[in-house]
């Protein structure tokens, strides 16, 4: 029902939309700040103005459409698996060479931030669109006024996370773990997986933590040993391994739980899932092994040469 303009309920829901905004905001802010940390100092400025555009844009217009959006079969999964990614990205650190790129090509960083940023803030947009529509009561000037509040919000914001990460670079960690836990959720509520999950409730736990490792992986690898770095690699297989045989259960109609098991060949699965990794993981460690053994003697003759 339309809300009459300037009434009692429309001041209501216009607070209401504009709470909601502060908390959405802050999520903008953060990416925005994230991304535009790595380009030069006069090119921020331009990154904050353009990635808050977009993001304001990309909200009022998702607003509007998010009934047709949502019927989109698999947009809600391909939209975290996306997250996923970003925040992959996000934490990915840059070597001297890239950084020394980046402050020459200023120009080729800045197109790639505010991608980023819309991108981010395209798949980040369809829980919060779901409620502000909710907030709005259909009211599509309400949705307008509240996002255009936001604005000075996602700037201010934005400015305040680059000064954060400045001085504390672990900040960085915060904003991959905001995206990992928002693509955890539209994922678990993709429509064609919800029930799947209700049936596999220890898939939920597998594929958070599968999230959290594959994103946060190079940030965790840059602070590890030598030693434990394949730690990085082995966890997600593990996990992709342990999700994989929770997914074939259900499509071959087979039970993958030990205790549950009833046959011979249901007992040998559940082996295979608990034990069948191993020698993919000896193997893995084998020719890391090998390669890095190789680089040193390369890097030995080249010194000698």
């Amino acid at each position: 029902m339309e809300l009459e303009l300037f009434s009692g309920a429309f001041f209501s829901a216009l607070l209401a939309i504009i709470l909601i905004d502060l908390v959405l905001a802050g999520d903008n802010a953060l990416i925005i700040g994230l991304v535009a940390r790595n380009l030069p100092k006069e090119s921020q400025n331009r990154v904050i103005f353009w990635g808050t555009f977009g993001a304001i844009a990309i909200r009022a217009l998702m607003a509007i459409l998010v009934v047709y959006i949502l019927a989109v079969p698999g947009f809600m999964l391909a939209g975290g698996l996306a997250l996923v990614w970003i925040a992959r990205k996000l934490l990915t650190p840059q070597d001297k060479e890239e950084e020394s790129h980046l402050v020459k090509a200023p120009a080729a960083s800045f197109a790639a931030a505010v991608r980023t940023i819309v991108i981010a803030d395209a798949v980040m947009g369809i829980d919060n669109v779901l409620a502000i529509g909710g907030a709005s009561h259909g009211s599509i000037l309400l949705i307008l006024i509240g996002l255009a509040i936001s604005v000075p919000i996602i700037v201010w914001g934005s400015q305040l996370v680059i000064k954060l990460v400045d001085r504390y670079p672990s900040v960085i960690l915060i904003g991959g773990a905001v995206l990992c836990w928002t693509a955890y959720g539209m994922i678990v509520r993709e429509p064609m997986l919800v029930a799947w999950f209700e049936a596999h409730p220890a898939a939920k736990l597998v594929l958070a933590v599968l999230a959290f490792s594959i994103a946060l992986a190079p940030w965790y690898a840059e602070r590890l040993s030598e030693q434990m770095k394949p730690l990085t690699v082995l966890l997600p297989a593990i996990l992709l391994w342990m999700l994989g045989f929770e997914v074939a259960s259900s499509v071959w109609k087979v039970q993958v739980d030990y205790l549950m098991a009833t046959t011979q060949g249901e007992y040998l699965i559940e082996g295979v899932r608990w034990i069948g990794w191993l020698p993919f993981a000896a193997l893995f460690l084998w020719i890391r092994e090998r390669m890095m053994l190789r680089n040193v003697r390369v890097a030995r003759s080249a010194q000698q040469g």
